[in-house]
């Protein structure tokens, strides 16, 4: 992180705003839009953010420091642990929490971090997503329900899909945002590294082309990337917990593999806008999902 007070105007805004909600309530696509670049990976899969993801938005007004953090869930795994402990610690450093749910989810089983955020004395903003499915009375009705268990400074129902009343979003943002100079450089776009939007692409396709446990039991490494001025030459590790879903992922003479390659590929080329070789590998890592020493080598260690 670096301290760039000495670039910035007296009342030049910054600040962190962290986006909290269950799985598959449309955190990923509602920070995409806000920050303007796809950083999130979006998957009709609950699940599929593992890991925090800081976005930012520039200006020359302000910078807001947008993290989408994994769904609330209750934990069942050692990796569930880590991914709910990325959402702890995204509690105790927010300036404005977004709190994002729609017309379908519930409280039941997040509760207690409902009750940590009511207690955090943090402004909330609360988005109700998917409104342009609403049936008649329906977004009263949710809208009660949530304003009864979350304390809001202000309720916003938007549609990220339609791309619905999202710039409301950003003015109410706005609205509560710190003076304060610039946390990051403000030519940068996240504090990930290349690599890592490599392997959730990757991740991704893997979501979007297997069923039932594949997806859940996949990650992908990233063992080689390579950059020159005309390509990039990536060399990826797809790891599963059983030799009977490496042949899965692999498929009949490797068409599936292939698929998801080819798929891949042509999103990592829209992404870094340059031609990607991409060569891609299946191993299987007995157990990953429950070993804390594994979890730590595919950076599930929050600390």
């Amino acid at each position: 992180m670096k301290n760039l007070q000495g670039m910035s105007s007296p009342n030049h805004k910054a600040g962190f705003v962290n986006i909290i909600g269950k799985p598959n309530v449309g955190k990923s696509t509602l920070m995409n839009i806000l920050v303007g670049e796809r950083l999130s990976i979006i998957s009709p899969k609950a699940q599929t953010t593992r890991h925090r993801i800081v976005g930012l938005t520039n200006t020359e007004e302000y910078q807001i420091v947008f993290s989408d953090t994994p769904g609330m869930l209750k934990p069942q795994y050692e990796l569930h642990k880590s991914m709910m402990s990325f959402v702890n610690i995204s509690l105790e450093d927010a300036d404005i929490i977004v709190f994002v749910t729609d017309l379908y989810e519930k409280d039941t089983e997040i509760e207690s971090i409902i009750e940590r955020i009511n207690n955090s004395g943090i402004p909330v903003l609360l988005i109700i997503n998917k409104i342009d499915l609403a049936k008649e009375g329906q977004l009263e009705e949710v809208t009660q329900y949530w304003t009864e268990r979350v304390k809001a400074s202000t309720v916003i129902p938007v549609s990220a899909l339609e791309k619905f009343n999202t710039e409301r979003i950003l003015q109410e943002i706005l609205d509560r945002l710190p003076v304060h100079p610039p946390f990051y450089d403000k030519e940068e776009l996240t504090d990930r590294p290349e690599r890592f939007f490599a392997s959730e692409i990757i991740r991704e396709k893997i979501f979007k082309n297997y069923k039932k446990e594949i997806p859940y039991s996949a990650e992908v490494g990233i063992e080689d990337f390579h950059e020159d001025e005309k390509i990039i030459r990536i060399r990826a590790s797809i790891f599963v917990e059983r030799n009977s879903q490496k042949g899965i992922v692999i498929g009949e003479k490797g068409k599936m593999l292939k698929k998801v390659g080819i798929e891949a590929r042509q999103d990592l080329e829209a992404f870094f806008g340059k031609q990607v070789f991409l060569e891609t590998h299946v191993k299987v890592e007995p157990d990953w999902r429950k070993n804390k020493l594994k979890l730590k080598k595919f950076g599930y260690d929050p600390t």
